[in-house]
């Protein structure tokens, strides 16, 4: 061997792009927030259209007026439908452009379900049961017995909120940015 620094500095080279193409294959395998993607409330989820919403959902709407978000770099509306206990956070990249949705909030009346069956109602243990297999650490920090229980992260998944043992409020989407 003429060159052994050569040769070194080609072996670190090989091993650092082997390990840089073999952590983008599992980070592009790893979907950070399943619940958030997966889940739904009712037939509405993360992303669904404004047309859709508006075929799917017979309330009478409020909404809201346009605004930009600067942690999101997003147009936001808000749309309440209050006398359903629905509240709908829209979204677009275009100011007036077509919306989705980017976080659902429920609320007594509303008797929408989510994709695993707890509602507006539903016991704490009910919650636990349903979701137990989805908490992260992170999410364990935020959720507190007794008065929250986080699906997922609060950066994407499903906030249970508790009165008396009981589910009062249930949101889907990103609880912090």
């Amino acid at each position: 061997m003429k060159h052994p620094l050569v040769m070194v500095a080609l072996v670190c080279l090989w091993i650092t792009v082997s390990f840089c193409a073999a952590s983008s294959a599992n980070a592009a395998e790893e979907d950070p927030f399943p619940v958030l993607r997966e889940e739904r409330i009712g037939d509405l989820h993360i992303g669904m259209s404004e047309d859709r919403v508006k075929q799917g959902v017979t309330c009478p709407l409020k909404r809201g007026k346009e605004s930009h978000s600067p942690a999101t770099g997003e147009y936001v509306e808000d749309w309440a439908y209050s006398k359903c206990g629905l509240w709908l956070v829209m979204s677009s990249e275009r100011r007036k452009g077509t919306k989705e949705i980017s976080s659902i909030r429920i609320t007594g009346p509303s008797k929408l379900p989510t994709k695993r069956g707890i509602r507006i109602g539903s016991t704490e243990q009910e919650v636990v049961d349903a979701y137990a297999g989805t908490q992260d650490q992170d999410a364990l920090y935020f959720s507190k017995k007794g008065k929250q229980f986080v699906a997922g992260s609060i950066y994407g998944g499903l906030i249970f909120s508790f009165t008396k043992g009981r589910v009062s409020e249930i949101f889907l989407g990103a609880g912090a940015e």
